[in-house]
């Protein structure tokens, strides 16, 4: 099991946003979580990524606990050695990209390598132009992000994740800020990592595609999962209420 988190609680100031949530992904397990604006998959994703402090419950990497709550406690984080050993693990791809401007396509993708894992840097300049290949990026490695368009820097930003040899990927709405036909490339990339076994966690509001590549769904609504398991199930036929309601509300858009 590459990824654990058990009874995870988070909240902003009063606000609860994540009650008692439980997620596991095993290797090679594509899981895609849906869910309305508000219903706390964002955060899920920015808590198992450190980006947020969940206050209850406990996160493990490959067996690895890195965050857990003592009874009646509040959550504690492990040191920093093993936080960073931890962070090695994952990659994260956001909405927005979030390229370094200044930065041509090739130094995003290997000065992570080079600076943060110590690789040689003509081994990673290398290794950077084999996976600017795979996206059908090779001859952008030069070019700078503002000359490309929106599915360039994003398949960028897949290659800048790749190229740290994540044991698992995470997407948070990958394509929510693309119009269609941009979508539709990056989505494509998506499906060859799953077709390749690479373990990736998706918060996603495409549902066709979710359906389609994922091992497992989770739907969360109000900071809850109401309901996890076979996509085909999910979708086709959701045994909760609020399920159902918001495909078709979905269906409706």
């Amino acid at each position: 099991m590459i990824l654990e988190m058990k009874n995870i609680v988070k909240h902003f100031d009063d606000c609860n946003v994540l009650h008692d949530i439980s997620l596991s992904v095993d290797s090679g397990e594509v899981v895609s979580i849906i869910g309305r604006s508000g219903s706390g998959k964002s955060t899920l994703l920015r808590c198992a990524t450190f980006l947020e402090k969940i206050d209850g419950g406990s996160i493990s990497y490959k067996g690895e606990t890195v965050a857990h709550t003592p009874e009646g406690g509040r959550a504690v984080y492990a040191n920093k050695k093993d936080i960073a050993r931890a962070k090695n693990y994952f990659g994260l791809v956001f909405q927005n990209f979030n390229l370094f401007p200044h930065y041509s396509v090739i130094k995003n993708v290997y000065d992570a390598p080079v600076n943060v894992q110590k690789t040689d840097r003509k081994a990673a300049e290398e290794e950077a132009l084999e996976i600017l290949d795979k996206m059908g990026l090779r001859d952008k490695a030069d070019a700078y992000p503002c000359q490309l368009s929106g599915g360039q820097k994003q398949r960028v930003a897949i290659a800048r994740a790749l190229a740290m040899h994540p044991d698992i990927l995470f997407f948070d709405e990958p394509t929510s800020a693309l119009d269609p036909e941009l979508t539709g490339e990056v989505l494509k990339i998506i499906r060859k990592l799953a077709q390749e076994k690479m373990t990736m966690v998706i918060v996603t509001h495409e549902m066709n595609f979710a359906r389609a590549v994922s091992n497992r769904v989770i739907f969360m609504d109000g900071g809850y999962i109401v309901e996890e398991g076979d996509p085909e199930e999910v979708f086709g036929n959701p045994k909760q209420e609020r399920t159902r309601q918001f495909l078709r509300n979905y269906s409706d858009d």
